[in-house]
């Protein structure tokens, strides 16, 4: 890709999924180190691609927490949406994991942290629908930081109410409810988080499938 998108220098190449790619890149204008997420070249004339980065955007823009990454800019060069957003230094918690299971004092630190990034959201009415171990930072400091609320949804709401037509989120972080399709409440970010402290301390996940029709029955 080209080596600068708008005014930001891509430095390198952090990590990417199913839904976006994320730089390391310098602002030149402010002369700061972001985190710039941008859609995968398969995406760029999908509509519901751009409105889930866009959904991001505006979502985490609306929190200011310590422990929620922060939203800098929402922008487009030469047709490609961006996203600026605060470059943590540190690891996910799925590298951690990968290390061996956590003791539980850390473990309940973390998901401690989780949970003020999770009461500050549903504070403003914001499901994050997506907590898993791949989407909270821990920072070289020791210190949490949630990502990614390209799935928050408003209050409670029914899947088909979104603008995403099948059930979206990760199936082995799902609650029962959101892999069905029913109406979702705050409950659902907070079992997602019981299971992101099971895979903390154990080292595996409970529930193990790529799909919700592979997970176990008994998990839904």
């Amino acid at each position: 890709m080209d080596q600068s998108v708008a005014h930001y220098r891509v430095l390198k190449r952090l990590g990417a999924g199913g839904m976006g790619e994320v730089y390391k890149a310098e602002d030149l204008k402010l002369r700061r180190t972001v985190a710039l997420k941008l859609l995968p070249p398969e995406m760029l004339t999908d509509p519901a691609a751009t409105l889930r980065l866009l959904n991001e955007a505006r979502a985490a823009a609306t929190l200011n927490h310590p422990h929620i990454a922060t939203i800098y800019e929402l922008g487009q060069a030469d047709s490609l949406p961006y996203m600026a957003m605060e470059y943590v230094e540190g690891e996910t918690l799925t590298q951690k994991i990968a290390q061996g299971p956590l003791e539980i004092s850390p473990a309940l630190d973390i998901a401690i942290q989780v949970a003020e990034a999770l009461k500050a959201a549903h504070a403003r009415r914001l499901i994050h629908c997506d907590i898993k171990s791949s989407n909270i930072m821990l920072t070289s400091d020791g210190d949490v930081k949630v990502l990614d609320f390209g799935l928050a949804r408003p209050g409670v709401a029914q899947v088909g109410d979104w603008p995403y037509s099948a059930v979206a989120g990760t199936a082995s972080f799902m609650s029962p409810e959101q892999a069905r399709g029913e109406p979702l409440d705050v409950g659902t970010d907070l079992f997602s988080l019981g299971l992101v402290l099971y895979e903390m301390v154990t080292g595996r996940q409970p529930f193990e499938g790529a799909n919700c029709q592979a997970v176990p029955a008994t998990a839904l």
